[in-house]
């Protein structure tokens, strides 16, 4: 006889998600299935999910009814046959992104380069997603998901499923870090400091060893609160008072910041991210994670002749993840700024709806799947 779960399943566009009965997977070979004890909420999701077909056509969401949620933290249930390293009990953080496994790209280690790039629970980057979407339907708004064993973060004790629900965007940010080169001695400038992927950026530079970071946002109570992080590391700089290349580089001898981060959203002026361009040093990397409202005029000499890299990163590896995983086991990597606010799976729908009480990177909000009514 099946065993069944309780899903939040998405039946239609511009409809509420409902609470669904549907059977518990059984775990192929090489895959695990996971009771899934926390997930993170990607804010404002619903406008998103609504909006994303017509914003992004050639990035096709799941085939409905469909089970979203990006970031799914939990207990490792069962074993397919074929796994090996992964075992029932394992806290787990389960990464979304998904690929076909066999392509160049897959083989080399490069799953986010594989044309049929999908994050699980969320969309496709490939036309051709549905055939990802097929294989593993379930996301993180579910009581129980199977994933392969490719995508399995292990999580330490001292980091709680809240916490592991923010493991999405801090990857994210991990990987632009990662992308720019960034180590001990250097010197960042973070566009859009004070948002989620902005802090995220912040904490992990500071683990990583960064010795200044510059950041500009502009809510200026968040930005305190971000230099109060670690006030002789951390400059702040409100948007709108003035070039942020200017002020990057005055506070740099003239030389600029090694690398900056552009993490402003999608509802930012391009101009923005060209000012915080020229707050580059010679020969620096500039980092996109958030994109910005319109195509980005470039001056294709001034790059060539600077020889600054201007690079698009997208998601995190496994691989990376562990290493985040590692850094909180040891201490490096402090997530106790997070402040949570769960929801149980009943209020879903109000929990992705665009929350008006955010304080910035700072909030954290989680789906328990395993809670289904409020107390």
């Amino acid at each position: 006889m099946n065993r069944t779960m309780i899903a939040a399943r998405l039946h239609a566009l511009g409809t509420p998600m409902s609470l669904d009965t549907i059977p518990i997977p059984k775990p192929r070979p090489t895959d695990v299935l996971v009771k899934v004890m926390a997930c993170g909420i990607v804010p404002n999701m619903a406008n998103v999910i609504n909006n994303w077909p017509s914003w992004f056509p050639h990035q096709p969401l799941p085939r409905f009814p469909a089970v979203f949620g990006l970031d799914p933290v939990g207990i490792v249930e069962e074993v397919g046959e074929a796994v090996i390293n992964t075992r029932p009990g394992d806290r787990v953080y389960v990464s979304p992104l998904r690929s076909c496994g066999s392509c160049q790209a897959c083989r080399a280690g490069q799953r986010s380069h594989c044309r049929y790039f999908t994050l699980n629970g969320y969309f496709s980057t490939s036309r051709d997603g549905q055939r990802i979407f097929d294989l593993y339907p379930y996301g993180g708004f579910s009581q129980y998901m199977t994933a392969p064993e490719y995508a399995i973060v292990d999580i330490p004790n001292n980091l709680s499923f809240e916490q592991a629900g923010r493991f999405g965007y801090l990857g994210t940010s991990y990987g632009a870090l990662k992308n720019a080169g960034a180590g001990p001695g250097q010197v960042a400038l973070i566009d859009g400091i004070t948002g989620t992927l902005g802090v995220a950026a912040t904490m992990l530079g500071l683990a990583m060893g960064l010795s200044q970071i510059l950041g500009t946002g502009r809510d200026e109570r968040l930005l305190a609160r971000i230099k109060a992080l670690a006030p002789e590391r951390i400059q702040v700089m409100k948007l709108g008072h003035g070039s942020t290349g200017e002020w990057a580089k005055s506070l740099t001898g003239g030389e600029g910041a090694d690398f900056a981060i552009s993490a402003l959203g999608a509802k930012a002026p391009a101009s923005t991210m060209l000012d915080s361009m020229k707050g580059v040093r010679r020969g620096g990397k500039v980092v996109n994670v958030g994109g910005v409202a319109e195509d980005l005029p470039i001056d294709v000499k001034w790059l060539m002749d600077e020889q600054i890299q201007l690079i698009g990163s997208n998601w995190f590896t496994t691989a990376q993840g562990q290493e985040m995983a590692e850094m909180v086991r040891t201490g490096t990597l402090d997530l106790s700024y997070l402040e949570h606010r769960t929801f149980p799976l009943s209020r879903v729908n109000e929990a992705i709806s665009g929350l008006k009480d955010r304080d910035g990177g700072f909030s954290n909000y989680v789906v328990l799947p395993q809670v289904v009514d409020a107390a």
